[in-house]
């Protein structure tokens, strides 16, 4: 009889173990399967976790300019005298007329816009005029003009569609750099205004000078 009860006893805690094991399982199981996507092709494991960066603004700002009134915006429309047709240098009239308040900017960025189709602007060399000349002479060539020209836009004369090719090569806008108070151009750099027509006509540029 003692037998017999120990016997029950025994059976008793393993099947107590066992139910354990068998809970054990199955709830490993489903947390499986929560985390991971099963398909008849074979299991797509589960999405990567996405981390957002943040950028840290760095404390050491010794090598930037700062201003605690913040950007500053300046503009001015200049009339730039008739010119001949050629190359010619501006950048003396361009600083005489903004000198003043370029002054006021220790760093940011000159924006000069030519409001004409049949000119262009560039920055070339500042010191011999010969270079100007060979430029003038440079789009003579490539460009051609007169009769024997394919143009059909020939109704403001012969000279007029070539000047608006020739303003679409060098374009019509220069963005330079500002430096405590002063254009930051190369030494031998200089603003051109490159006039493209036969008739010497009066030219507006817009300067929008911003910084701080």
């Amino acid at each position: 009889m003692m037998m017999v009860k120990m016997k029950g006893f025994w059976f008793g805690i393993g099947v107590g173990i066992f139910s354990a094991i068998v809970v054990f399982v199955i709830g490993l199981k489903g947390a499986m399967q929560s985390s991971t996507i099963f398909f008849s092709g074979g299991v797509v494991p589960p999405p990567s976790l996405r981390v957002k960066s943040v950028l840290t603004p760095a404390t050491d700002r010794s090598s930037m300019a700062t201003s605690s009134n913040g950007p500053k915006w300046a503009q001015k429309t200049i009339t730039l005298p008739p010119q001949r047709r050629g190359c010619h240098l501006i950048t003396p009239k361009i600083l005489k007329e903004i000198g003043q308040d370029l002054s006021d900017f220790n760093c940011g960025l000159a924006h000069v816009f030519l409001q004409h189709t049949s000119a262009s602007l560039t920055i070339n060399e500042n010191y011999d005029p010969d270079v100007q000349a060979d430029t003038e002479t440079f789009l003579n060539r490539i460009v051609p003009e007169g009769s024997s020209a394919p143009w059909r836009h020939t109704m403001e004369g012969p000279d007029d569609m070539p000047a608006h090719i020739k303003s679409s090569m060098f374009g019509c806008q220069l963005t330079i750099p500002i430096t405590k108070g002063k254009l930051n151009m190369g030494t031998w750099q200089g603003i051109w205004l490159c006039e493209h027509r036969d008739d010497p006509t009066s030219r507006k540029v817009v300067v929008t000078l911003n910084g701080i």
